[in-house]
């Protein structure tokens, strides 16, 4: 698996070509820089792109405006962004066409290689993997008011936001302690209150429903 590393920090991009290699993964190019990751990212498609959004030479949003101009020239290029805060605005960019897989950690809450390995994995699978606090905040934008989301229930709430983690049913019940059944329930409650079509594809679903929540309403 082809990996596209962007990074400024030596000692962290350092320290990540080193935890991805010995897990197996590919280092296709391993860059400090936007101009760096704009040809990167030019050249052979890689598998996933993980990238900080800060760069130079900007230091402003340069990493990930990068990987999405990336995205728009080969949709569904999967791309995992690891980020010191919660940028709204870039995830709702990253979430808005909802195709291919997407990510965004935060790298004071990545606690052991394991959970980043995962995640990388779950990203280039076409999959999500969305800190916790990330979703929480996307989620705040829409509670309370007239909005849709002020329809959900507090156990609702609990499963959209675990199911926007990129869990499945059967992995929300165990967490919930509840049936797989019940959960299956909440989910359909979840959808018919949001007004979104439920699909059998649970990645485009999760990534359905979190370019809903994003969305200026």
């Amino acid at each position: 698996m082809r990996v596209v590393l962007a990074e400024d920090l030596f000692l962290l991009r350092d320290g990540l070509v080193r935890m991805l290699e010995a897990y197996g993964f590919e280092i296709a190019a391993a860059v400090g820089s936007g101009p760096e990751l704009t040809r990167a990212l030019a050249g052979p498609a890689p598998d996933v792109a993980v990238v900080d959004v800060r760069l130079p030479p900007s230091f402003t949003d340069e990493g990930l405006q990068c990987a999405l101009a990336a995205r728009r020239a080969r949709p569904g290029l999967p791309v995992l962004v690891l980020s010191q805060h919660v940028e709204r605005l870039y995830a709702r960019e990253l979430l808005a066409d909802g195709t291919g897989g997407v990510g965004y950690l935060l790298k004071d809450r990545v606690f052991d290689a394991d959970q980043f390995i995962d995640a990388v994995r779950r990203v280039a699978g076409g999959g999500t993997a969305m800190d916790p606090q990330v979703i929480q905040q996307l989620l705040a934008r829409q509670r309370g008011g007239g909005r849709p989301m002020s329809r959900l229930t507090p156990r609702e709430l609990e499963v959209l936001e675990l199911m926007a983690q990129g869990r499945s049913n059967a992995a929300i019940a165990g967490q919930l302690v509840v049936t797989e059944r019940a959960i299956a329930k909440h989910t359909s409650n979840i959808f018919a209150k949001l007004g979104l079509e439920v699909s059998d594809d649970d990645n485009r679903r999760v990534l359905a429903v979190l370019a809903y929540l994003d969305q200026d309403r």
